[in-house]
């Protein structure tokens, strides 16, 4: 797991190989990954939007930009979580993703990007 945190939103992302969703015969590997959102600032924040950079081992770029995340855009006071899950397709063993959520501050309206780090989509038999 990796972990950042960016103007008090702390960003928390696993990743997992599924498997029983690809096909590696035909270039196809799925991973899905779980992100916790952990508002530790003293103000109330909206998610509002994610804007992803996706790589895959053999150089190919994709770039994913959109309102919310899986149809939602969270509200999150202070000292509270929102969870998530979602997949990623690749057609390499191996990538990486990470990107931002532009937030905004409930108080005042103050918009800001929160870093969601850069974290690995690895087969797990690639690592022996």
């Amino acid at each position: 797991m990796v972990a950042q945190v960016t103007e008090g939103v702390k960003i928390s992302v696993e990743a997992v190989y599924q498997p029983q969703y690809s096909n590696p015969a035909s270039n196809h590997f799925l991973f899905s990954y779980t992100i916790t959102i952990e508002n530790q600032s003293a103000y109330t924040v909206q998610l509002l939007r994610r804007h992803w950079h996706i790589f895959d081992s053999d150089g190919t770029y994709r770039e994913v930009e959109g309102e919310g995340i899986v149809g939602e855009q969270p509200i999150l006071i202070p000292e509270t979580i929102h969870q998530y899950s979602s997949a990623c397709n690749l057609t390499t063993e191996m990538g990486t993703m990470h990107g931002t959520y532009q937030m905004k501050r409930e108080l005042d309206g103050h918009l800001f990007d929160v870093e969601i780090p850069r974290f690995e989509l690895v087969c797990p038999y690639k690592w022996n």
